[in-house]
């Protein structure tokens, strides 16, 4: 992801817009990761070599969760709990995704590279929710 989309969706004076922004760049690329690994999971498993069927359970869970985050993000004023919950399931997604590459999956080199860089914009879209979060707060007081 380039800094320069980042400090784009970013730039605003109004710290709920970042938040809502930054929801809903996760909930697209958690929906679009979904949807490819329920309409690709054997091309994609081999790629990856993770199994497919993997991928296939995983594709409606990140989908749904998707679809969640971008309700989210259509709302207002997005609720702060809830938004805290979406920033600990991407945290625990991204340390689970770490877990697993060091000690149950073995992927191919390129498998490899997408696990640790999902798990790294994961990890990023929950440092920027909770970051712009807490500059919500900051704004209210």
């Amino acid at each position: 992801m380039s800094t320069t989309l980042l400090t784009g969706l970013a730039r605003t004076t109004r710290p709920q817009i970042a938040l809502r922004r930054f929801l809903a760049l996760d909930a697209v690329v958690t929906g679009v990761n979904g949807l490819a690994y329920l309409a690709a999971s054997g091309p994609l498993g081999r790629l990856l070599g993770v199994d497919a069927g993997l991928l296939l359970g995983l594709g409606p869970l990140l989908a749904v969760y998707g679809a969640g985050v971008g309700a989210l993000a259509l709302r207002p004023g997005p609720p702060r709990l809830a938004v805290q919950a979406v920033v600990e399931i991407n945290l625990a997604w991204a340390a689970v995704s770490l877990f697993a590459l060091a000690l149950w999956l073995t992927p191919t080199a390129a498998g490899a590279v997408w696990i640790l860089l999902q798990a790294l914009v994961v990890a990023g879209f929950a440092v920027l929710q909770w970051s712009a979060l807490r500059a919500v707060g900051v704004a209210r007081s």
